[in-house]
C-alpha cells in the first residue's frame, strides 16, 4: 500500500498512473503496462477515499472495464454513460480530474457523480440509477441522425438491471437498428462456472468476424424460406442458452457476449476490440468484485458501498457520530421493528435501500414481513398499494428524491384509492455530499396538492414516534418526512402515542411575529424566537395545515415567519400563505427555506448555511424582515 504521501508524490509512487491527464495519454501506453496502471489506480483510488469518503467499493471492481473503454474508444468523441455513477471514479481519474480527487463530495469540490457541468468526459449526469440505457440509445440515434460516428456505450450494474426503465430501454434499443454497446457489469455474483475456457472460447467466436459474417449471410439467405429462417433461429438460441444467461437479452434483439471476467483485461481487450467491428445493439456481461483488491471491501462490499473517511491499514471508519444523538433512520428502525412485533399486518417495504433507509433490523427479526423490491420505486408503491386493498398494512420506507421516481403511482394507485399505506421519507431536505440529486427538497411541494394525503414533519426523537403512529393509524396514505439528521435518543420506543391530525404546539408566546417551523429546524428555532421574543410554534402538519391556530396567530401577531427544509417554491410557507390569501388575511409573511435552485454539495452544515438556513443566516433573514 501507498505511504501516506504517495498522493502528493505521484510520480514516484504512481509512475504509469502519473503520465496520465487524459485517455489520449492512456492510449499512448504499451497494453502490457496495461495491468500495471490497474493495480496503480486501485492503490491511488483506495489512498484517496481513506481521506475524503466516497463509493469504494464499486470503484474498485469498474477499473479493468474503465480502462479498457478508455483504451480502445476514442472519448470524449465516444460517449461513455456511467449508470448511477458510483462505479464512475476511475473514470474520473483517467480523464484529468486525478489531482481534483482530493475534494471529491466535498463543498465546490468533485461531484461523487458524472456531471455534465464539470468534464467534456461526462456525457450525462446521473445519480438515479436505470437511466444509462435509455440515454446511450437517445445518444446512438442522435449520432445516427446526423450522419456521425460518434460510439455510444452504456455501463450499467446488475443492480441498475432491477429497474423497470432498463429494460424499457433494452426493448426499445433492440427493435431498431442502432449501434449500441452495453457492458453489463455483474458485481453482486461470484463468477460463475460460466466464465471459464468454453465461455470465453464461444464469445470470442461469436464475436469473431467469421461467426457474424456467417450468421448476417445465412439469415439473408434464409429470409426467403421463412420455416427454415426461423427454425435456424430458435436453434442458435437454444444453443447458446445452454451455456449462457443471454436468451432474455437476444430476445430483446440485443446479440449477447459472456460472461466473461471484468478484472482481465486481456480478455476485455480482445473481445471489446471484436465487438467494435459488429454494427448494432449488443450487450457485453462482465462478471467483476466489489471491493476487488482491498480485503475489507471484498468480505464487506455493503460497508464499503458508500463510506466515509476510514483508516485504509484496517478498514475501519473513522467515526463521525455525535455524542448523546441518534440519526432520525435509526429511531424509524426502532419504531418499525416494535410497531412490527405489535401488528402483524405491518409489511415493511424497501427499494433496495435496505441499509439507507433503516430497515436491517426489521429484515433479521421479521424476515417474511421484509421486501426489498430492488431499485423499482414505481413498483415499490404499488405492490404496498395491493396489500393495503387485501387488508395489510405496508409501510413505504423510501428516500424524499427516490419517491419522485414513483410520482404516477404515488397518486393514481394509492392517493386516488383512498388505500391505507404509510410512507417514511428519509433524506428529506439537504443531504450533504451526494448534491443535488440526492437532495430531497420537493416531497413537500409535490404531495401536499394530493387530496387525502397526510403530510407530517418531527421536530425532534419522541415526536417522530408519535408521528409515525398517526400516520399508521390514519386509514389513507400517511407520509412522515424527516431530514439526513441527528437528534437526542428518546428515552423509550413509544409505538401507541399519536397526535390529533392538523393540530400544530404553540410553545411560546411573544410579541409582534410568530415564527412557525416545520420539522427539524424547530430545535435551532428555540434560542432565535426567545433572542427576538417570537411566538414559537411546532406545526407538526405541513397537510393538512391546523388553520385555526394560523388564523388567531395572524390576528395577534403584525408579522408571520415559516421555516422549512424543503423547497419555498409550493412548500410549507407557500401553503400558510395560500390559506391566509383565501380568509382575506393580510399580514406580511417571510418564507425561509431553500430557494428556487439545485443546492450544491458539501457536508449538510456548509450546504445549510450556504442556502441561508443556518442559525446565524436565519437570525439575520429575520432581523432585516422585522427592521423593514
Amino acid at each position: 500500500m501507498p505511504d501516506s504521501n504517495s498522493l502528493n508524490n505521484p510520480e514516484s509512487s504512481f509512475p504509469i498512473l502519473a503520465r496520465i491527464e487524459s485517455p489520449d495519454d492512456l492510449r499512448q501506453l504499451d497494453e502490457a503496462e496495461l495491468p500495471e496502471l490497474a493495480s496503480e489506480l486501485r492503490a491511488f483510488l483506495l489512498e484517496s477515499l481513506s481521506k475524503t469518503g466516497g463509493h469504494l467499493a464499486s470503484g474498485l471492481g469498474s477499473i479493468e472495464i474503465t480502462i479498457a473503454l478508455h483504451y480502445l474508444f476514442n472519448t470524449p468523441k465516444d460517449r461513455l454513460i456511467w449508470d448511477v455513477g458510483h462505479q464512475c471514479y476511475p473514470h474520473k481519474i483517467l480523464t484529468g480530474r486525478r489531482e481534483q480527487m482530493a475534494g471529491l463530495r466535498q463543498q465546490h469540490g468533485l461531484s461523487g457523480f458524472p456531471k455534465i457541468t464539470e468534464s467534456e468526459y461526462d456525457h450525462f449526469g446521473a445519480g438515479h440509477s436505470s437511466t444509462s440505457i435509455s440515454a446511450a440509445l437517445g445518444m446512438a440515434i442522435a449520432a445516427k441522425s446526423q450522419g456521425l460516428d460518434n460510439k455510444a456505450v452504456a455501463i450499467i450494474g446488475d443492480g441498475g438491471m432491477t429497474a423497470g426503465m432498463a429494460y424499457e430501454a433494452l426493448n426499445h434499443g433492440g427493435a431498431i437498428d442502432t449501434d449500441l454497446l452495453v457492458i453489463l457489469n455483474d458485481n453482486e455474483m461470484s463468477i460463475s462456472p460460466n466464465v471459464g475456457a468454453m465461455s470465453k472460447y464461444l464469445s470470442s467466436i461469436w464475436s469473431g468476424k467469421l461467426y457474424t459474417s456467417l450468421r448476417s449471410g445465412s439469415k439473408k439467405v434464409l429470409k426467403r424460406l421463412p420455416n427454415a429462417l426461423e427454425l435456424a433461429k430458435r436453434a442458435e438460441e437454444h444453443v447458446k442458452g445452454m451455456v449462457t444467461p443471454g436468451t432474455l437479452f437476444e430476445e430483446l434483439g440485443f446479440s449477447y457476449f459472456g460472461p466473461i471476467d471484468g478484472h482481465n483485461l486481456e480478455d476485455l481487450l480482445s473481445l471489446i476490440r471484436n465487438l467494435q467491428q459488429i454494427s448494432g445493439p449488443r450487450m457485453l456481461h462482465i462478471v467483476t468484485r466489489k471491493g476487488k483488491g482491498y480485503p475489507p471491501a471484498e468480505d464487506d462490499a455493503c460497508k464499503f458501498h458508500g463510506i466515509g473517511p476510514f483508516d485504509p491499514e484496517t478498514g475501519i471508519a473513522k467515526s463521525s457520530s455525535k455524542p448523546g444523538l441518534r440519526s432520525y433512520t435509526n429511531i424509524f428502525s426502532d419504531w418499525l421493528v416494535a410497531k412490527g412485533h405489535q401488528d402483524s399486518r405491518l409489511h415493511a417495504i424497501t427499494p433496495a435501500m435496505r441499509e439507507g433507509s433503516g430497515l436491517v433490523e426489521f429484515s433479521q427479526q421479521l424476515p417474511e414481513r421484509y421486501h426489498d423490491v430492488g431499485i423499482a420505486e414505481q413498483h415499490s408503491v404499488t405492490l404496498a398499494a395491493g396489500m393495503a386493498c387485501e387488508g395489510l398494512k405496508p409501510v413505504v420506507a423510501i428516500y424524499s428524491t427516490f419517491l419522485q421516481r414513483a410520482y404516477d403511482q404515488f397518486v393514481h394507485d394509492v392517493a386516488v384509492q383512498g388505500l391505507d399505506v404509510t410512507f417514511a421519507i428519509d433524506r428529506a431536505g439537504i443531504v450533504g455530499a451526494d448534491g443535488a440529486t440526492h437532495t430531497g427538497n420537493f416531497d413537500i411541494a409535490f404531495s401536499r396538492c394530493i387530496p387525502g394525503v397526510i403530510l407530517m414533519a418531527p421536530a425532534n426523537g419522541e415526536e417522530m414516534f408519535s408521528l409515525l403512529n398517526t400516520a399508521y393509524q390514519y386509514p389513507g396514505p400517511a407520509m412522515v418526512r424527516y431530514p439526513r439528521d441527528s437528534v437526542a435518543q428518546p428515552a423509550t420506543i413509544n409505538t401507541d402515542d399519536c397526535v390529533e391530525i392538523g393540530r400544530a404546539l404553540q410553545t411560546r408566546k411573544g410579541k409582534r411575529a410568530a415564527l412557525l417551523v416545520f420539522g427539524s429546524f424547530y430545535n435551532l428555532a428555540e434560542p432565535i424566537a426567545e433572542e427576538f421574543d417570537l411566538s414559537l410554534v411546532n406545526m407538526r402538519f405541513i397537510k393538512p395545515l391546523d388553520e385555526t391556530l394560523i388564523t388567531e396567530l395572524a390576528n395577534e401577531h403584525e408579522f408571520l415567519i415559516t421555516l422549512e427544509d424543503a423547497s419555498i417554491i409550493g412548500g410549507a410557507g407557500s401553503a400558510v400563505l395560500e390559506y391566509l390569501s383565501d380568509q382575506g388575511i393580510h399580514r406580511d409573511l417571510l418564507r425561509l427555506g431553500l430557494n428556487d435552485c439545485f443546492p450544491s454539495q458539501g457536508s449538510r452544515e456548509e450546504v445549510l448555511e450556504e442556502s441561508g438556513l443556518d442559525p446565524a443566516s436565519i437570525r439575520k433573514s429575520i432581523m432585516e424582515f422585522i427592521q423593514s
